[in-house]
């Protein structure tokens, strides 16, 4: 495989360099989406809609439970008593012949109180094999499914999808109906901004509520990865809410503590091929803090014969050409881009800018304050970086972009969307953005990924155009 790919790498790529020679010139998508505001979805409507049963469970949702990927964090609400947080699990829908013990939670925010949230990991699994599970026991039961993924190593394939500033509006829906539709994608990559419930008078927690039911429809299945964003912070004193991501990290646990992290909004998985890092832009990251010593120890660990590609997720862009959040990933960028830049990051992801963008090769290691070499300068080794804070969200898109395009960037396009990393082996990957366009998802940026740690770095095998 990794030859017959390589060679039609190498044909691409040939055919890249006869049409645009050495020029890596960006491009702005012509596309124009019919411009409005985002329209939230009613709260009557279908997808918010509580499941039947007494005491049901809802708002079912799964992510990764430990560092390597045999453990599942299953997570639900019950609204009426706490009910049961044990979970039944087999590999046979009608034979559940395992059990876990899971736990109980309760908050509330200014005039808010939550349901009943339950908490149970569950551990030992198998790798690459079908698991199907069931809560409510007692009670109303309801029942789901899930793959774990298959082992670690160089040439395991695996597909990802990657979402962004979801929300809850039709184009939410749109974007997420879409992703469903890519078969394909076996777990989500989150970049932050779930539900915007700050949006809303007293920050209205009800939001958290009727966004969990929205996306459990993928999420009870596979497991979305977590990042935090700005709109989980629900930082509020003029509510009497001074914690800082309180209803987050009641209903959204990370394995954090898997990989050595103090904290839920910092922490790494390994899943097939692919080594994650989740990073914390809206946590103290500068020199010295609890962030900054973690990813300083997290990127000598990395495996690379192991887990050949290397992703971070962050929530603030560190390369962002619109003009929305300008900079503001700035300071974290100064701290951390050299070390992306040593240890080969192939691929950044985030969000916050409610558009989509990608990047060539760049990197702005060189400056230093006083040299004024403060250009981003196209470097082979430096990842990709990918803005995908396209979901959906309640704001509506970014559509004012700096002109001229800046030469770091590659694509940048004002639309919803999502997209797909297809890792076939250690050393490509196939990306393919798809914007939500006339009720249809398109595909309106797709390229070929070479690892750079596997491959060499000479300028001619740019494969950011």
């Amino acid at each position: 495989m990794v030859d017959r790919i390589g060679a039609a790498w190498w044909c691409a790529c040939a055919v890249g360099m006869l049409v645009v020679g050495a020029c890596l010139a960006g491009e702005t998508s012509e596309y124009r989406r019919q411009l409005g505001s985002a329209v939230d979805m009613p709260l009557d409507a279908d997808v918010f809609r509580a499941p039947p049963g007494r005491n049901a469970p809802q708002q079912v949702h799964i992510t990764q439970g430990n560092h390597d990927g045999t453990a599942m964090i299953i997570s639900w609400v019950t609204t009426i008593e706490p009910g049961s947080s044990t979970v039944l699990y087999g590999t046979s829908e009608d034979n559940l012949n395992f059990s876990a013990d899971g736990k109980h939670t309760q908050y509330t925010f200014y005039n808010y109180t939550s349901g009943y949230i339950h908490h149970c990991t569950i551990k030992k699994l198998e790798f690459d094999t079908k698991y199907y599970y069931a809560v409510g026991i007692g009670q109303t039961v309801r029942k789901f499914w899930f793959r774990t993924p298959p082992k670690s190593g160089p040439d395991v394939p695996y597909t990802f999808g990657l979402i962004g500033d979801l929300g809850q509006s039709y184009d939410s829906n749109i974007t997420l109906a879409h992703y469903e539709s890519n078969s394909k994608a076996q777990a989500v990559l989150f970049v932050g901004d779930l539900c915007y419930a700050d949006n809303y008078p007293y920050h209205d927690n009800v939001r958290w509520d009727t966004w969990a039911r929205f996306v459990e429809r993928n999420v009870a299945y596979q497991p979305w990865i977590w990042t935090a964003g700005n709109h989980e912070i629900d930082f509020a004193p003029e509510l009497g809410e001074t914690k800082p991501f309180k209803p987050y990290s009641y209903r959204y646990p990370t394995p954090y503590k898997a990989s050595g992290s103090t904290a839920p909004f910092w922490y790494s998985v390994k899943r097939a091929s692919a080594y994650i890092i989740v990073l914390a832009s809206y946590s103290s990251y500068g020199k010295y803090t609890p962030q900054y010593k973690w990813l300083e120890a997290e990127f000598p660990k990395v495996n690379r014969s192991e887990t050949p590609w290397l992703i971070v997720l962050l929530h603030a862009p560190w390369y962002n050409s619109y003009n929305y959040h300008y900079m503001e990933g700035e300071s974290m960028r100064v701290m951390y881009e050299p070390w992306f830049v040593k240890y080969k990051v192939d691929l950044v992801f985030a969000g916050h800018v409610h558009a989509y963008e990608r990047t060539h090769r760049i990197s702005n290691v060189a400056y230093n304050i006083v040299n004024g070499q403060c250009t981003p300068v196209h470097d082979q080794s430096a990842p990709v970086y990918i803005t995908i804070g396209d979901g959906g969200n309640q704001e509506g898109l970014a559509t004012n972009m700096t002109a001229p395009q800046p030469g770091y960037s590659a694509f940048r396009e004002s639309s919803f969307g999502h997209a797909i990393l297809d890792i076939k082996n250690r050393t490509h990957a196939y990306y393919t953005w798809h914007r939500n366009q006339d009720g249809n998802a398109v595909a309106a940026d797709s390229m070929w990924f070479t690892n750079r740690y596997w491959q060499p770095t000479d300028e001619s095998l740019d494969d950011s155009q």
